[in-house]
């Protein structure tokens, strides 16, 4: 059994069978959102900048909205498989509540950052030369900013329906706010421009940042006012940036580890089956996806997700969870070899933009 399906756009493909695989292939990594779905990932992380990436010389732009983030943010570290191993440990043994208020939520996120960049994180962030670190964040408008549910929930339905009529009018609810650790601004395309502000990462804001982008509605208060971003309420990046359907002006390929093989544009669109990226956007992007077949051999038959919080006990989710990071160390171990292998353009197949 293949454990990982790897996937490639157009461009992506005829420049690893003109030149194979190495780090400098790449020049940008993306991380999407997903919440726990990221722990089919966990063992692919570890080795993706302690072994594989950090070997760049170049700079290389790190782009995540939400969970995506999270991970980006550790890919900054100077011990990255360090802090993918907090996140995934103090993620993972998270136990609320029967019924956990927004409040609880919140305060066990806070803490989950806390514990993940730990007391040199920021700092490592904030001193890259080699890692620029883009955070996405979801700048909330009207009835959005508010935190009172019923006012999130109205905010939500028309925000909703204004995307089903089309992706643009999503920006009359949320603007795309990229928190960045350089001065070199990230430098995309999209078929359907969104309205995107660009604000400095700094000591003051880049954990309140990394919050905002992981904060969804109606679960976890927003963050109001980011230093730097101007005042306003900040939520999940993921709204807008779900798994990205944006093309990235880079001098390398983009390198994208992913739990799904079919990307979705934005939050509002999982629902709209019709709703697809658009293929300029993966041109130059190479996908890692657990296969079916390696999804089908896990507890369950499926990678986690954020239902399993209220749908199964502690007792019987924890386990589960640890099965899966367990089993992901396979997908490394795939990897690994993909990239020493001698035609590593022999199983890369066609992103899949069709649900």
């Amino acid at each position: 059994m293949e454990a990982l399906s790897i996937y490639a756009g157009p461009k992506a493909r005829e420049t690893i069978e003109r030149e194979g695989i190495s780090a400098d292939t790449f020049s940008a990594v993306l991380g999407a959102s997903g919440g726990p779905k990221w722990f089919v990932l966990y063992g692919l992380d570890k080795v993706l900048f302690s072994e594989f990436m950090d070997k760049r010389t170049q700079p290389v732009d790190i782009i995540g909205s939400s969970i995506g983030a999270f991970r980006s943010a550790c890919f900054t570290q100077q011990d990255t498989k360090a802090a993918i191993e907090r996140l995934a440990d103090k993620y993972s043994n998270t136990v609320y509540s029967e019924r956990p208020s927004v409040q609880e939520i919140t305060s066990k996120g806070v803490a989950l950052l806390d514990y993940m960049m730990g007391d040199t994180g920021v700092d490592n962030v904030l001193n890259q030369q080699i890692k620029r670190l883009h955070i996405v964040v979801a700048k909330s408008r009207g009835l959005a900013a508010k935190e009172r549910k019923w006012q999130q929930g109205t905010a939500l339905g028309l925000a909703a329906a204004r995307n089903a009529i089309g992706r643009s009018k999503l920006q009359k609810s949320f603007t795309r706010v990229v928190f960045s650790n350089t001065n070199t601004l990230l430098d995309f395309d999209e078929q359907i421009a969104l309205q995107t502000e660009h604000v400095p990462l700094s000591a003051s804001n880049t954990l309140m940042a990394l919050m905002a982008t992981g904060s969804i509605p109606m679960v976890i208060q927003g963050v109001p006012d980011i230093p730097g971003a101007g005042r306003g309420m900040y939520r999940d990046g993921g709204i807008i940036d779900y798994h990205f359907d944006i093309k990235l002006n880079t001098p390398g390929l983009v390198l994208y580890p992913h739990f799904a093989k079919t990307p979705i544009p934005g939050w509002f669109d999982k629902g709209l089956k019709r709703r697809q990226c658009h293929p300029s956007s993966y041109d130059n992007v190479v996908m890692l996806v657990p296969s079916d077949e390696f999804i089908a051999s896990l507890p369950y038959q499926k990678i986690p997700d954020r239902k399993d919080f209220s749908k199964m006990s502690p007792e019987q989710r924890i386990p589960y969870w640890h099965k899966v990071m367990a089993e992901s160390e396979r997908l490394a171990q795939a990897f690994v070899e993909w990239v020493g292998s001698s035609n590593p353009s022999k199983n890369v197949q066609a992103i899949r933009l069709q649900r």
